[in-house]
């Protein structure tokens, strides 16, 4: 199989590549990544010299490059992770999300319909919900975004709906909650913490902490998008989830004590804009069409996440600027 992969060089992108260069040997990836903040080089040097791996250096929204990389590529599947996805920044400033994670998106699904790939896989997440105080959000429950960022992955499900409804084209949709692990920009709450804590800074807790996050290791959200891209079914989506809920505060005091520092350490800090105060997903249906469900427990996942962060200080200190 020839697969495109959009966002390759971020989180879960270049995790979701290391993962399928090692599972199917007889695959090949090409990464479409412009690098931003998010996006580097070093996050795909282990597989970099992959003889079955390509990267191009690009932006999504540049039709001429994304319709090349059709043509010339010829993908059987296109798994499309590249997005700007951090909630404060969308606070701060919606336009660059409107533009990346919509007009980016519909670049893309022209390109996959007019060169007549065979699956399109929107990579989504729990937040187009919104909050839930009890319960677990279904696929089929009303979609009520909270942010920016949010509202913009929405609306590129939209689109990708829209399409999959009028031109038939073949999209499957995935929609997974807070993903963490190895490579994750340390502007996010887990690797956050751990970098603080290690420089023996405090960690800033939102409002009392109360908010509760269901927490899914990166490498089984990759298997899960691999089984969705082998078997999923073009038009449904799938709810990934890691069935780990925790209060922030609670997985706070997680990693305090995986890296043996007190509680003085937390710092309550104002809270965040319209902060939703629950994610929560039933991922009854991907467990019984697909037979997925997460292997590593948020116990487990977090330790080897310290561990890997404590052995790749190369990786996180030239991103530290306070």
């Amino acid at each position: 199989m020839n697969l495109l992969v959009t966002g390759g060089c971020g989180f879960i992108g270049c995790n979701f590549i290391r993962h399928i260069l090692r599972a199917h040997e007889d695959w090949k990836v090409l990464n479409l990544d412009k690098f931003t903040y998010a996006g580097r080089l070093e996050n795909t040097r282990d597989f970099a010299d992959n003889p079955r791996y390509k990267f191009v250096k690009g932006d999504i929204c540049d039709k001429r490059l994304v319709h090349k990389i059709m043509e010339d590529f010829d993908p059987d599947a296109v798994v499309h992770f590249a997005a700007e996805s951090h909630v404060d920044r969308s606070i701060s400033d919606p336009t660059p999300f409107l533009e990346s994670n919509v007009r980016g998106t519909c670049v893309l699904l022209d390109a996959t319909l007019e060169n007549e790939v065979d699956k399109f896989i929107q990579i989504s997440t729990d937040e187009v919900y919104g909050s839930i105080k009890s319960g677990s959000f279904k696929e089929t429950d009303r979609l009520e975004p909270n942010s920016p960022y949010s509202a913009s992955k929405a609306a590129a499900e939209m689109f990708a709906r829209a399409y999959f409804v009028t031109y038939g084209l073949p999209v499957v949709i995935t929609r997974s909650s807070n993903n963490y692990g190895p490579y994750q920009f340390p502007e996010k709450i887990i690797p956050l913490f751990i970098t603080n804590l290690v420089r023996g800074l405090k960690v800033p807790v939102y409002g009392t902490g109360l908010n509760v996050r269901d927490w899914l290791y990166v490498e089984d959200n990759c298997e899960a998008i691999d089984l969705v891209l082998q078997k999923g079914k073009p038009g449904e989506i799938y709810n990934i989830g890691g069935g780990e809920e925790r209060t922030n505060l609670e997985l706070t005091k997680m990693l305090l004590k995986y890296l043996g520092k007190s509680e003085d350490h937390i710092e309550f800090v104002e809270d965040r804009k319209g902060h939703d105060f629950r994610y929560s997903l039933d991922c009854t249906k991907i467990n019984k069409e697909l037979g997925w469900k997460p292997k590593t427990s948020l116990e487990k996942g977090l330790k080897l996440t310290v561990d890997w962060y404590l052995k790749n200080e190369w990786w996180w200190k030239p991103l530290i600027t306070t």
